[in-house]
């Protein structure tokens, strides 16, 4: 492991810890563009990464009592089975097609964070929590379990405003009890994966541990980083790594048989 990827798997697990979000999305072009997997085991190895990280996230957050058990099972296990469903979905996905949907998700993930700094979204004090729409809670928890389990990504970018504006949690509970539907729906789709991919743990555990001291650390500065400046800087860096992906060649065949065998 390069000591570049390290350095990214620090800050993919800083990102998680701070934000709740955002550092999952960048998995997989990391381990693409700069650890030269092939995209088709990139999304599964992606998944363990984020879940293993998520979980560790979710822990150091519930220390702090930042998480919301209500709002996490009413997003939770229909993001799992939309996880899993999903996983078994991206084998009908050419590797081009899940990396320009992919670049898709991420500029879309932009916006949503975007709008999401600009609103006023609750201070340290928790208001009373509301499931003010329990229909469009589950519709969104399906949605980005299924982009979980299809592309590799957390889906904290949606889930940590729909916590905010629809469960009524403020922003320091919301980013702990992502972290758990994020570890929640990642297993899911490490099982959907299970028997057609195969995670090559000998090379990603490093990468793991440093992201999992990464969140750790994330999660005990999340009190002291304004999240509103935060979500706007990664904002704008998810568009040009989206714009990147979109513009740069497509790995080949060869190129992802290559990887997948080497």
């Amino acid at each position: 492991m390069s000591p570049l990827g390290l350095i990214l798997g620090l800050s993919i697990g800083l990102s998680l810890g701070l934000l709740g979000g955002g550092g999952s999305i960048l998995t997989v072009p990391i381990l693409v563009y700069v650890l030269h997997y092939g995209v088709k085991p990139a999304v599964p190895m992606s998944l363990a990464v984020v879940g293993a990280t998520s979980a560790v996230g979710a822990i150091a957050h519930a220390r702090n009592r930042n998480i919301n058990l209500r709002a996490a099972l009413a997003f939770g296990p229909v993001g799992m089975v939309g996880s899993f469903l999903g996983s078994r979905v991206a084998a009908h996905f050419s590797a081009e097609a899940q990396l320009i949907l992919f670049a898709i998700v991420m500029l879309a993930a932009s916006g949503f964070m975007l709008r999401s700094s600009f609103r006023k979204t609750g201070g340290t004090e928790a208001p009373e929590s509301r499931m003010t729409h329990p229909a469009l809670v589950a519709l969104i928890g399906a949605a980005v379990g299924t982009l979980t389990g299809i592309l590799g990504v957390g889906g904290g970018f949606l889930i940590v405003p729909a916590l905010v504006l629809l469960a009524g949690i403020p922003m320091r509970e919301a980013v702990g009890t992502s972290l758990l539907v994020i570890a929640m729906t990642s297993a899911a789709g490490v099982a959907g994966y299970a028997g057609r991919m195969t995670i090559e743990w000998s090379e990603l555990t490093l990468f793991t541990i440093v992201a999992c001291a990464g969140v750790v650390i994330g999660a005990s500065l999340v009190r002291y980083v304004p999240q509103q400046a935060l979500r706007r800087a990664f904002a704008v860096f998810l568009i040009v790594v989206g714009v990147f992906i979109l513009l740069r060649p497509r790995p080949t065949a060869d190129h992802i048989q290559a990887v997948q065998t080497r």
